[in-house]
């Protein structure tokens, strides 16, 4: 018995130093509830966005630095979780910031990603239209149709180059 509780936890300790870096939703998904306490459609949105910034970037998971801008309508900052979920950066390490100031009028979330490396970084602004979109994800879709939902919603979100 000692035995398996000892495989048990050297197996899940290596789960937690494992990268953050999922390869399925299922994992994704499990990651989510895990870290945020439940999967609501903002962090899959939060994680389509910090993929799309690593990949824009050409940047590796940890390193970029993310400053995260909640909207006057938003009900949390849940998408940032998301996001730092996918870019691995992380408030511990003061790579992820919540700007005490609030993203402007008709935005739900602002967040700008940046390459630890070079400077070079980009900004997204989620509208405040999708939150009754998301928030009938959240009433009617179960975590895999939130994942799916966010993962492939046109116009998500705008991008452009961050200043």
């Amino acid at each position: 018995m000692k035995l398996k509780t000892c495989l048990a936890m050297l197996a899940l300790a290596g789960a937690m130093l494992a990268p953050a870096h999922a390869e399925s939703p299922d994992d994704w998904i499990n990651l989510g509830t895990r870290v945020h306490g439940g999967f609501g459609a903002f962090i899959p949105a939060g994680i389509r966005i910090g993929l799309d910034a690593l990949e824009r970037l050409k940047a590796e998971p940890r390193g970029v630095s993310v400053t995260f801008y909640n909207g006057e309508r938003s009900p949390c900052p849940c998408i940032a979780d998301g996001v730092m979920l996918a870019t691995q950066a992380s408030p511990g390490q003061g790579t992820v910031q919540i700007a005490a100031e609030k993203a402007p009028a008709g935005l739900l979330a602002v967040v700008v990603v940046r390459d630890r490396k070079s400077g070079q970084g980009v900004r997204y602004a989620v509208k405040d239209a999708w939150m009754a979109k998301i928030a009938d994800w959240n009433k009617t879709l179960d975590p895999m149709g939130r994942y799916q939902a966010a993962m492939s919603a046109d116009a998500l979100f705008e991008v452009e180059p961050a200043l």
